[in-house]
C-alpha cells in the first residue's frame, strides 16, 4: 500500500471557480501542492479572473459558459502562450466533470445551470463535493438515483449540512435507528433584528451585507429571506433520508455552530468552527482524512456567547415566511422542490435588478408554486422543462407586481 507521501495527486474540477467557492477551493488546494492538481476550472462570465486561475494552476481545461466569453478567453490563452484548452457551453462542463481523469468534482455552479454537470459527475462515478443546493433541490430522488447507480460519492459542501454529516455515525444503514432529528443553524441573516414593516424598503445593498459570511449575490440575498435554509432543509431531507418531520431550524447569531444531530436517546452531536467554507472543502476534498483548512481556529477563550432562537414564532414567521414553503413542497407532487428553486431565482434577480420589492419575493415564489400544475419528472429534459414554466410563470409575476 502506498504511502500518503508517494499516492498520486487527485485531480479536481472545479464548477464555478471564480465564485466564493471555488476561490477557497483553490486556496484550499494550494496548501496541499502533493495532494491535490487542478485538472479543469469553468466559469460564466469573469474571464478575467479565470485567465488570471489559468495562468497560476494551469489547468487542462478551462470552460466558459458562453461561446462570447470562450473566445475571449482563448484569444487571451493563446497571447500569453498558455497550453490550456479553452473550451464553452453546457456540453463541455458536463464533459470534464465526468472526465475519465478527473478524481474530484466541486460543483459550484449556482442555480439549475450546475444540474446537468451535477449529473454528468454523478453517472461517471465520481467524487462530487456538493456546494450547489440545487442540484438535489431540483433533481431530488432522480439526481440521487444518478449516485448510486454511478457509483459516486456524494459529499455536502454547504457548511450546515458538512456539519450534519460530520455529526452522524460513519454507517449510513443506522441514521434511521439512531438519529432523532437534525436541526440546521441559521445566523438569522441582516434582518433577524429589523421590524418586518420596514422589510419593504430592503436595498439589495443591505440584503446583501451578511454579517457572518462572505459570499455571492444571490447567496446573500437567499440568506436575508432565509430562501438559503428552505433549499438547505429539502436538500437536508434527500441528502440524509429524514422525514420532514425530522428536521428543525434554529437561528443561531453566532455561526459557531453549523448543525447538529440529536440522537434517539437525546444526546446531541454538533460541529463547530468558524464561519469559514474553507472548513468544509477541506474536510470534502480530503475524507475520510482530514487535512489543514487555513481557517482560523476557535478560541474559547474569547468566544461569544452562544445563543439561539426560535425561528417558527413571533416576528420571525412574518420575516421570513418563505422558510415555511420547504415542508411544503416536500409534501407536495415531485417536482414542486424544482419550481420552488426556479421561481426563487427569477425573484432574487429582479429584486437585485430594481424590478420588485425586497418583500415581494416570496409573493413570486408562492405564486409559482400555486399557478403550476406539476407532473412528476422523470428524465434531465423533463426537469428542464419545468424548470423554463416555472420560470416563465415567475417572470410573468415580476411583471405583474412591478414597482
Amino acid at each position: 500500500m502506498m504511502s500518503m507521501a508517494t499516492e498520486p495527486k487527485k485531480r479536481v474540477a472545479i464548477l464555478g471557480s471564480t465564485g466564493s467557492i471555488g476561490l477557497n477551493t483553490l486556496e484550499v488546494m494550494s496548501r496541499h501542492p502533493g495532494r491535490f492538481e487542478v485538472f479543469a476550472l469553468s466559469a460564466s462570465t469573469r474571464t478575467e479572473i479565470l485567465l488570471q486561475q489559468c495562468v497560476q494552476y494551469r489547468p487542462v481545461f478551462a470552460v466558459m459558459a458562453s461561446a462570447h466569453h470562450g473566445q475571449e478567453l482563448a484569444r487571451k490563452c493563446r497571447e500569453l502562450g498558455l497550453a490550456t484548452q479553452v473550451l464553452w457551453g453546457a456540453e463541455a462542463i458536463s464533459m470534464v466533470a465526468s472526465h475519465e481523469l478527473v478524481d474530484t468534482v466541486m460543483a459550484a455552479i449556482v442555480g439549475a445551470a450546475g444540474l446537468a454537470s451535477c449529473l454528468a459527475a454523478a453517472r461517471a462515478g465520481k467524487r462530487l463535493l456538493l456546494a450547489n443546493k440545487e442540484a438535489l433541490v431540483v433533481g431530488g430522488d432522480y439526481f440521487l438515483q444518478a449516485v448510486k447507480l454511478g457509483g459516486a460519492k456524494l459529499l455536502p459542501i454547504d457548511s450546515e449540512h458538512s456539519a450534519v454529516f460530520q455529526s452522524l455515525p460513519d454507517d449510513p444503514h443506522v441514521w434511521s435507528q439512531r438519529v432523532d432529528k437534525i436541526i440546521l443553524t441559521a445566523s438569522g441573516g441582516p434582518f433577524r433584528r429589523r421590524d418586518p414593516s420596514t422589510l419593504r424598503d430592503v436595498t439589495p445593498a443591505q440584503a446583501c451585507a451578511h454579517p457572518n459570511w462572505v459570499m455571492g449575490r444571490k447567496i446573500s440575498v437567499d440568506s436575508a429571506t432565509m430562501m438559503n435554509k428552505a433549499l438547505e432543509v429539502i436538500e437536508a431531507h434527500f441528502l440524509f433520508g429524514m422525514r420532514t418531520d425530522q428536521i428543525e431550524v434554529v437561528i443561531h447569531p453566532q455561526s459557531v455552530i453549523h448543525s447538529m444531530v440529536q440522537y434517539t436517546d437525546h444526546s446531541v452531536v454538533a460541529q463547530l468552527g468558524t464561519p469559514d467554507m474553507k472548513v468544509p472543502i477541506a474536510y470534502g476534498l480530503a475524507w475520510p482524512d482530514r487535512m489543514v483548512s487555513g481557517a482560523k481556529p476557535l478560541d474559547f477563550r474569547n468566544m461569544p456567547d452562544l445563543s439561539f432562537e426560535a425561528i417558527d414564532a413571533g416576528d420571525n414567521v412574518l420575516r421570513f415566511p418563505g422558510l415555511a414553503l420547504a415542508w411544503s413542497v416536500l409534501a407536495a407532487p415531485p417536482g414542486s422542490t424544482a419550481v420552488l428553486n426556479a421561481a426563487n431565482e427569477v425573484a432574487v434577480e429582479a429584486f437585485l435588478a430594481g424590478q420588485i420589492r425586497f418583500d415581494q419575493i416570496h409573493a413570486v415564489n408562492a405564486g409559482a408554486l400555486g399557478a403550476l400544475v406539476i407532473s412528476p419528472p422523470e428524465s434531465l429534459e423533463e426537469l428542464l422543462e419545468l424548470d423554463a414554466r416555472a420560470r416563465s410563470k415567475a417572470q410573468d409575476l415580476v411583471r405583474g407586481i412591478g414597482l
